[in-house]
């Protein structure tokens, strides 16, 4: 469970409300975004009003054109150097497109992932000018091509440099680099991918030509590559998306329309996430898994035959992908079971032999996701180089963490997020050990510098709603504000009170859940969790009884029918934000006050010998007073609760369970609060498991046993594994019950972290016992 942020109470203007319109939660999201003004959310909002920044801007752009415009006018031939994801895909046809189409003589090279990896290599490249291009023209790479464009310029070959990476220390010796990260942080090209930084160099070639309109039509390319990349949309990159993303809903590229074809998708309701989600990941399966050369070609065709069958073959090729990610993925968990220090370290770094270089990023991804830290993977075949890819967590700029250890490196390159690397195998462990220091520090300095629990232990809630409120129309209001993404998230909205009412998995290998959940009203909601089986075996559990559950909601056009579609986010056991509130469980109920009796367990006694009654008791008090913990209680007139619960939630599952006419309360406070206690209990009780049940736990037993909710028990075991005192080996599919083995007595360097959220769970609980022990006791009950 993490960290839920409540939104902040934010004023919007009459001005503001009026501009807007529509539902209140889209102009209070602009004003807590920055976009207060009515001048600013308006030119968020349509594009029409946005004034896009001049392509000039880019340093060195113009001397680029200007060279460009020689070798067309003379004739000379042109080489495009391309990279093979969609980004590096879509930059290289806009490039070739544009400079076929104003009479230039141009060929194209992307590099083969499996022969030659990311970036200008000299051996290609030393092919070519013995060919006689005349120049070389990068897109989406080339910004370290230090070697390459020195080759090139030796041999009077003239290298330009079109890129968006991170500068090295030193730029290439070539004729021109043009890359947005020289310019301000705050400027609105800053964030531009490889093929937004192509199309300001076309834009300018078409404004010198004096058909500036021309370079709009190859904006369903730059939507492709913007979401394939990930850019964080903001300033010019939001508003090229926005215009690309109606430009690709009527594209007139066969082989894109014969991919949405073979996909199913409907290109009028197509938005950002069917990018990603639908029509990158198949084109990116070329380069992953084949050669992406085909990709310019494809989306160049005039042919729809070819078309067709090509449109075919990459989904093949993506189902070869999903398959190759799951295998690797299955693998890669497995490889941790084995060796759980691996969790020790502040990144995972783990390399095999045979996972396939093409699908390594993805499942990095997954991993990072999954294990809440940075992942890389490593393709490390015998008497190869290792070549690895890396995926980040909010709080750690994974390409500056690689590049503190260039020395340990053959090569690296990326962005703050994703990053790859080449590696000799043998130093893969003195890597692994290096970075895990640079991370913890890296995560260490943003914790305290926004002063939040923790990047990867919170959530920020857009609004709270009702599930009845989930309507189409209201989510398309919300819809306004896309395209969603880096920069501008999606909404993620928070429903109070609701309870599970069914589960079922879906997908190809049952690796995505489908539920149905039910607010207060009986209103009952679909919602999905992708990934949610997976994050279960992880160790995640569904909730029980009421719970608070945050999502995000979008709108969804399966199988041609307009749909809400809810997205599983987090779930939390019903929160207490502002003074504790339990909700009532049945209006007639009486409660009867014992908490200040002064001989409590007598007065027990006689209320036992006056009727049916059971008594609600747990941890210590098993041994001095006869009753049942929470899973051993059953139907009965009256019930007892003696132990302090320890939150609402176990409250109301127990009166739930019991559906008692008459409550007594007398809320003993186990002390088992504080650290030292609990864990010295929660110890015991594991070596209790290790000597008798070969170390077979169950946590909702733990939890009874100590008194304590699910979350917190699992908070200590974790601390217990930091600590070295445990191992956990094995987990059953709804995380209950698990495995432990004695630990290896050597601390983890997470220790501190994980310790202060233990310490920050007891204290809630502590929080709520004191509250129980002096509420009116019909606010309680």
């Amino acid at each position: 469970m993490k960290e839920w942020i409540e939104p902040a109470p934010v004023e919007v203007s009459e001005a503001l409300s009026s501009a807007v319109g529509g539902h209140r939660l889209v102009a209070e999201t602009l004003a807590r975004r920055g976009f207060a003004s009515v001048e600013a959310a308006s030119t968020f909002l349509d594009p029409d009003l946005y004034r896009p920044a001049p392509p000039t801007d880019l340093p060195n752009l113009v001397r680029a054109v200007e060279r460009l415009e020689r070798a067309v006018r003379e004739g000379e031939l042109i080489c495009v150097w391309g990279d093979f994801d969609v980004d590096g895909q879509t930059a290289t046809t806009l490039l070739v497109s544009a400079l076929r189409d104003m009479g230039g003589t141009v060929r194209y090279h992307i590099p083969h992932r499996e022969r030659e990896s990311h970036g200008v290599n000299v051996p290609e490249l030393e092919r070519l000018v013995a060919e006689g291009i005349d120049l070389v023209l990068t897109c989406d790479t080339g910004v370290t091509a230090h070697e390459p464009s020195a080759y090139a310029r030796s041999h009077g070959v003239d290298f330009i440099v079109t890129d968006h990476h991170d500068l090295p220390l030193t730029l290439p010796d070539a004729y021109a680099v043009v890359n947005p990260k020289m310019l301000p942080e705050s400027h609105p090209l800053r964030e531009l991918p490889g093929v937004g930084c192509a199309y300001k160099l076309v834009e300018a070639l078409y404004e010198r030509a004096g058909r500036p309109e021309k370079a709009t039509q190859y904006l369903d390319l730059v939507a492709l590559g913007i979401v394939g990349d990930v850019s964080v949309q903001t300033g010019d990159v939001r508003y090229l998306l926005q215009r690309g993303l109606d430009t690709l809903r009527h594209t007139e590229r066969l082989g894109l329309q014969a991919m949405m074809e073979v996909a199913e998708l409907n290109p009028v309701w197509l938005t950002e996430e069917h990018i990603g989600f639908m029509l990158a990941p198949r084109l990116n399966s070329l380069g992953r898994l084949d050669d992406a050369n085909v990709a310019v070609e494809f989306l160049t065709t005039d042919d729809l035959s070819f078309a067709r069958v090509q449109a075919t073959q990459l989904e093949g090729l993506n189902a070869q992908r999903k398959l190759q990610c799951d295998q690797v993925t299955h693998a890669a968990v497995e490889q941790i079971e084995r060796e759980p220090s691996l969790l020790e370290y502040g990144a995972l770094v783990l390399s095999h032999a045979s996972w396939p270089a093409g699908v390594i990023g993805i499942v990095a991804g997954r991993l990072a996701e999954r294990y809440s830290r940075p992942a890389i993977l490593i393709s490390a075949p015998p008497d190869r180089l290792a070549r690895g890819s890396a995926r980040s967590v909010p709080g750690c700029d994974v390409r500056a963490a690689i590049a503190a250890h260039a020395d340990l490196l053959v090569d690296f390159g990326g962005h703050p997020m994703a990053a790859g690397l080449a590696i000799e195998a043998e130093r893969i462990p003195e890597f692994r050990r290096a970075l895990s220091r640079t991370v913890h520090d890296m995560l260490a300095e943003s914790d305290a510098a926004d002063g939040l629990p923790g990047p990867l232990d919170s959530i920020q809630i857009d609004g709270f709603v009702h599930l009845a409120d989930l309507s189409l129309d209201f989510v398309e209001q919300l819809e306004r504000l896309a395209p969603f993404g880096p920069g501008n998230p999606a909404l993620i909205l928070a429903s109070r009170g609701l309870s599970l009412r069914s589960q079922s998995l879906i997908g190809r290998s049952g690796e995505h859940l489908r539920l149905v959940v039910e607010g207060e009203a009986g209103t009952a909601q679909r919602v999905i969790w992708w990934r949610g089986q997976a994050m279960l075996d992880a160790g995640a559990s569904l909730p029980q009884g009421r719970f608070d559950l945050a999502y995000v909601v979008r709108t969804s056009d399966y199988r041609g029918q307009r749909d809400v579609q809810v997205e599983w986010v987090d779930a939390r056991e019903e929160a207490l934000p502002s003074g504790v509130q339990v909700h009532m469980l049945k209006p007639e109920a009486q409660v009867v006050d014992c908490r200040y009796a002064p001989n409590p367990t007598e007065l027990l006694e006689r209320l036992r010998q006056q009727g049916e009654m059971q008594v609600w008791r747990e941890a210590g008090a098993k041994a001095d007073v006869p009753g049942r913990d929470r899973h051993e209680l059953e139907s009965s007139e009256a019930l007892a609760v003696w132990t302090t619960p320890p939150g609402p939630g176990e409250l109301r599952r127990a009166l739930d369970v019991v559906s008692p006419e008459t409550v007594y309360l007398f809320g003993v406070d186990p002390g088992l609060d504080d650290l030292k206690p609990f864990l010295e209990r929660l110890l015991g009780l594991i070596k209790r498991a290790l000597r008798t049940d070969a170390g077979k736990v169950r946590i909702s037993a733990l939890a009874a046993a100590t008194a304590q909710r699910r979350a917190t028990v699992r908070a200590g075991l974790s601390y217990l594994v930091a600590q070295g005192n445990l191992a956990v080996q094995a987990a059953s599919e709804d995380g209950d019950e698990v495995l432990l083995a004695a630990g290896d007595r050597t601390p983890s360097v997470d220790r501190p972290q994980i310790r202060a959220r233990l310490k920050a769970l007891l204290d809630e609980t502590a929080a709520y016992r004191a509250y129980f022990a002096r509420a009116d006791e019909n606010a309680l009950i």
